[in-house]
């Protein structure tokens, strides 16, 4: 079996790597809120707009865009409104999206604990 990494990790590496690009698509603060809306049904831009609160215009705007350029969600335009839905690929990542959601909330109370012996640990220093 080959090493999931090559070693040394090069700069190279982190920069062409597909994980990484995926994992700070999905890392962004709005992107996962917007495809998690967009699994239950298409929206269009003032409807988004509307449920989510905190999240500009202009970045949404801008998540919207990105989103669309990976080909996690599609952009259609009638007369009366452009609507944005979930395409195969971007339906195809939600299962992994929550599971890694669902793994944090299992494991939120070990992982505030480790901070917590993190902080009393570099507090008493």
């Amino acid at each position: 079996m080959s090493p999931l990494l090559p070693l040394p990790v090069t700069d190279s590496d982190r920069t062409t790597c597909a994980a990484t690009d995926v994992l700070r698509r999905v890392g962004e603060k709005w992107s996962v809120l917007v495809l998690a809306l967009l699994r239950e049904r298409p929206y269009g831009f003032n409807e988004l707009d509307r449920a989510i609160h905190g999240l500009s215009r202009r970045i949404l705007t801008r998540t919207l865009r990105t989103l669309e350029s990976d080909g996690l969600v599609s952009r259609s335009e009638t007369p009366q409104r452009v609507e944005y839905a979930l395409t195969d690929l971007g339906r195809s990542l939600l299962p992994l999206v929550i599971a890694i959601g669902e793994w944090a909330v299992t494991h939120a109370p070990e992982i505030n604990a480790a901070r917590a012996r993190a902080v009393s640990v570099g507090g008493s220093r």
